[in-house]
């Protein structure tokens, strides 16, 4: 029997603390990625296709997934810390499964270990056609490390 879903706990206001730190990522904006979805323990993110973040062969370049799925992964860490609290990641595994081809990518990131300091969190990359199809291109697994004191310079 599967392991039952950690028990996540957030603090009022959460939700709108994870859009307005997204919202102050220059590399976010830079790539097009967007916010989508922001529940306790996951976050959904949205990377259009645009053909100045492709590879050579058209595809959605594997760095560019990566660092949208990072940032789904530490947003969905940041949705059961506490206020005054920040997240970075201290280790990622992408794994790539299939070329990035489609309308966009959504990239979702759930937490599956809560913890005051550490987090272990997974992510999904899915390759989205116009009519809905969805292919997942990526997986990642990444660890998370709670900062505290960097207001205004990284949150």
């Amino acid at each position: 029997m599967p392991p039952s879903a950690p028990a996540l706990t957030t603090e009022p206001g959460f939700e709108q603390r994870v859009r307005d730190s997204f919202g102050r990522q220059p590399a976010m904006t830079l790539i097009g990625a967007q916010l989508v979805r922001v529940v306790p323990g996951e976050v959904e993110v949205v990377l259009p296709y645009q053909r100045e973040i492709t590879q050579q062969h058209g595809f959605v370049h594997a760095g560019m997934i990566g660092a949208a799925l990072d940032s789904a992964c530490g947003y969905a860490a940041l949705t059961v810390m506490p206020a005054g609290t920040g997240i970075l990641t201290i280790e990622y595994k992408l794994n790539c499964l299939a070329p990035g081809v489609g309308e966009r990518i959504r990239l979702v990131g759930r937490v599956r270990k809560p913890g005051r300091t550490i987090l272990l969190v997974e992510g999904e990359a899915l390759a989205v056609t116009a009519g809905g199809a969805e292919r997942l291109v990526a997986t990642m697994t990444a660890t998370e490390m709670t900062i505290r004191g960097r207001d205004g310079v990284l949150d």
